[in-house]
Formats: structure tokens, C-alpha cells, sequence
């Protein structure tokens, strides 16, 4: 019913004024949406993300691989941080939304799908698991900065890979 959605980069690297801006937000209730991927979160800054989801309605959170030493070798950090953040919101019940980009030969693979099905099943506020297909739009910004592609050559998911992500997900069976 509409709001004020904040996304970055990372928002949580602005929270002072994110959690300031929320808060005028809610004193004249409109809903408030963080979208971010929790690789901020940590014993450091736990009471200033305390602060700020009290005047949060919904998170969407990112999670990039379940797995952590390959979330590392995608992101330059380990995963750690963003499960953490995840049970945090679980504990606050506070609602989210998973978003995970589908990405070919990175993290589509059946184990890691089950795995994050695992991870997720026990959290009580996941309201909604939203697979993302990879796309290739920004490789034209890399190349115009110069700046190499990490997933250069990667190909968008085909529909049967975003269907078994779905299915995976949900706990279907997958027969192959």
C-alpha cells in the first residue's frame, strides 16, 4: 500500500539517518522498508540496528550464497554477518522478505538451494522468498569504468533454473 523504501549500496552504513528518517516516517505512519543484505550487522552496532527497527516495517534482505567461504569469494566477506542479521529479525519478529539473485554456476546449484531452504525453515517471520534471475545489465558500467567483471561470461538463469530455485524453496520435490 505503498511507503518509503531505503536501499544503498547499504543502507545500514548510513543507520543514524536512516533510523532518523524512519522515525519521522512512522510519526506520521507511513510504512518504512529496509533493504539490505545484513553484511553490516555485528556485536559493534547491534543497539543502533535495535534503534532502527523499531521504526521498521519490513526488511528485504539479500542473501548472496548460503554457503560461507563461497559468499566470500562472490563478495569479499564471509556470510556470517548476514545470518546473524537474519535471526536477529527473526528474534525481534520483525517481517522480511529473502532475496536471493539466482546466479548460474554460482549459487543454483541444488545444495546450496537446500541448504538455504534449511537456514530459512526455522525463521517464523519469512513472509515471502522472492528468487531473483541474475541479469547482465550493469556490465556495460564495468566495462565504461574500466573496471574488470567478475562475472564476465556468466549467462542469465534459464526459466527451468529459476522454476527448480522456486520449487527447492517452497520444499517441492524435485525429481530428476
Amino acid at each position: 500500500n505503498g511507503g518509503v523504501t531505503v536501499s544503498g549500496g547499504e543502507p545500514l552504513m548510513q543507520i543514524e539517518f536512516v533510523t532518523q528518517l524512519f522515525k519521522l516516517l512512522k510519526n506520521v505512519g507511513i510504512h518504512t522498508c529496509l533493504d539490505t543484505s545484513g553484511i553490516l550487522f555485528n556485536s559493534q552496532n547491534q543497539l543502533k540496528i535495535s534503534e532502527l527497527i523499531k521504526y521498521t516495517d519490513l526488511v528485504l534482505l539479500d542473501i548472496k550464497h548460503i554457503n560461507s567461504s563461497k559468499h566470500k569469494e562472490l563478495t569479499g566477506f564471509d556470510n556470517e554477518n548476514v545470518l546473524n542479521f537474519a535471526q536477529f529479525l527473526n528474534d525481534n519478529n520483525l517481517p522480511v522478505w529473502i532475496r536471493y539473485v539466482l546466479v548460474p554456476s554460482i549459487n543454483e546449484d541444488d545444495k546450496s538451494l537446500i541448504e538455504l531452504k534449511k537456514f530459512l525453515d526455522p525463521l517464523n517471520n519469512v513472509q515471502k522468498v522472492e528468487v531473483l534471475p541474475y541479469h547482465t545489465l550493469g556490465v556495460s558500467k564495468y566495462e565504461k569504468l574500466n573496471i574488470p567483471y567478475k562475472l564476465n561470461g556468466v549467462l542469465p538463469p534459464s526459466i527451468e533454473q529459476i522454476d527448480k530455485a522456486n520449487k527447492i524453496l517452497r520444499g517441492e520435490m524435485i525429481n530428476d
